[in-house]
């Protein structure tokens, strides 16, 4: 199982657009885990992420996450995808960088 990991201020907005996800991986039969986290939450568990995706609010810390991530890759989600909430897109272009 691949864990998703969306990071955002507080963990709130992202929630929506995880359960959006964790529908179009249903449909898809995808063997994933999505969880939304805030920046301070998400900083201990990064290292058990297969992927790091931060909201675009929060695009900024890019680089510093991308420090703590090592090597698990860390992305910006579209801000277009995010605020139409396109769960099916966020998670395909998740699925195409883990390589599954």
């Amino acid at each position: 199982m691949k864990k998703i990991l969306l990071v955002c201020n507080a963990g709130m907005s992202t929630s929506m657009l995880v359960a959006k996800m964790k529908k179009a991986a249903e449909a898809k039969s995808a063997d994933v885990s999505i969880e939304a986290k805030s920046l301070s939450e998400a900083k201990a568990e990064i290292s058990t992420a297969d992927i790091v995706l931060l909201g675009p609010q929060i695009r900024y810390e890019l680089d510093n996450v991308k420090k703590v991530a090592g090597s698990v890759p860390v992305e910006a989600i579209d801000m277009r995808d995010y605020g139409m909430m396109n769960g099916e897109k966020v998670l395909s272009h998740a699925m195409e960088v883990m390589g599954v």
